[in-house]
């Protein structure tokens, strides 16, 4: 075993979330003894004092307090995680940038691309290390596609199909929590589920260069919840109604930067994200096709992936179970068919982050991936908007796949 390093640990803001990076943290010397790293839970802050209490009395950091300054201002803090609601986001981040604080990140970054730019400016000035929380492209299933995609085993990629659908907010009595209301959250579904659908094809296949967009609201009115008093989850009977601010559907075509092939033909992909969606739970799914084969993972599936190859055969679909050869895989389980689960892609995620933090290359998603995700998201806002198709304008330093899908 390596000598352990101890790294330092703030949170700001403990809710669902939070606790799920505080398990993230415990759970890392467990599953990687090898890395030698041992994080610390220091300090954890929330404006609420039941709050505080439960981050020091069940997550067991150290310190609580109700002024996230003096997370940042604690000298044995190295890294934080901030998962305070969106609107929150960008101060937080340049704050702790500006401390000297590596930082991992709930997405989206910002609620704009513009305010995310403010983000990505502030950690480049201070040389902080930054992750975003784009939890779905550690899952070793889309490793493993990662690799087929990046090896060729697909041949030239043709096209993309990927859905991110869930029923949250399918009930018309949801309550309008900040997240339907654009002063607090920015978009709706688009930098909620898509933007996790955007990093996920960035990862895999490579930048999205343009976009065409439609989006559409389908409950225009919600009853409204004080802030604070639950989740987006939380139905509310017989409440004042208040309009929605943006939107719960969008569908978008895409064209990817990958250099085209002799004949001319772009890379396109069809994306669609719902919160509204009467059936799916959590159904999100992606497909990559190409002149040699294609796959498919479903996240209700995420052990698993889908394989088509040499589809000359006729021979259709191939489901593989997860296995050692799939990303850290062989971290959580000894063999294929017993499956891992959500927790640990987020224990992947804060090895990736406190890796990066250390000086070595982990592929984790920075601010860069985060920024380039959001000028996506503008893009299909302004595509909406135009209904014509918008550039996006790359952003150089990204971990997604250059090259791989020619």
């Amino acid at each position: 075993m390596a000598d352990q390093r101890t790294i330092g640990v703030g949170l700001i803001s403990v809710g669902w979330m939070d606790k799920v990076h505080s398990r993230a943290y415990a759970n890392l010397p467990v599953f990687y003894p090898e890395l030698g790293i041992k994080p610390r839970l220091v300090a954890a802050a929330d404006t609420a004092e039941d709050r505080v209490e439960y981050a020091v009395n069940v997550l067991g950091f150290e310190t609580g307090t109700t002024d996230y300054h003096e997370v940042l201002s604690n000298p044995e803090v190295d890294v934080v995680s901030i998962c305070a609601p969106n609107f929150l986001h960008a101060q937080i981040a340049r704050d702790a940038a500006a401390a000297g604080k590596a930082f991992w990140l709930e997405k989206p970054a910002g609620r704009s691309a513009e305010e995310t730019q403010t983000i990505a400016d502030a950690a480049e000035k201070a040389g902080v290390i930054s992750a975003i929380g784009f939890n779905y492209r550690n899952a070793p299933a889309v490793e493993y596609a990662r690799k087929l995609v990046a090896e060729g085993k697909l041949g030239r990629i043709t096209n993309v199909r990927g859905a991110f659908f869930a029923d949250y907010s399918a009930d018309p009595r949801g309550a309008l929590s900040w997240r339907f209301r654009r002063d607090l959250a920015g978009s709706g579904v688009l930098g909620d589920l898509m933007g996790h659908l955007i990093d996920l094809t960035h990862y895999v296949v490579g930048p999205i260069g343009e976009v065409t967009a439609a989006t559409s609201t389908v409950y225009t009115e919600r009853p409204e919840m004080p802030m604070g008093s639950g989740t987006h989850f939380a139905i509310v009977e017989d409440g004042e109604m208040k309009p929605v601010e943006n939107e719960d559907y969008a569908a978008m075509l895409v064209r990817y930067e990958q250099p085209a092939d002799a004949a001319g033909s772009p890379i396109i992909g069809s994306l669609e994200a719902s919160r509204v969606a009467n059936g799916p739970r959590a159904e999100y799914g992606l497909e990559v096709y190409g002149t040699e084969g294609s796959l498919r993972w479903d996240f209700g599936r995420m052990n698993e992936l889908q394989l088509a190859l040499n589809t000359s055969s006729h021979v259709g679909y191939t489901t593989i179970m997860a296995g050692a050869d799939f990303g850290d895989f062989s971290v959580f389980q000894p063999g294929a068919g017993t499956p891992m689960g959500y927790d640990d892609l987020k224990t992947i995620e804060a090895k990736k982050f406190l890796m990066a933090y250390l000086g070595e290359d982990s592929q984790h998603a920075s601010i860069r991936d985060g920024l380039l995700a959001n000028r996506v998201v503008s893009a299909a806002e302004a595509s909406a908007e135009s209904r014509g198709w918008e550039r996006v304008s790359p952003v150089p330093g990204t971990s997604a796949q250059a090259g791989s899908a020619r």
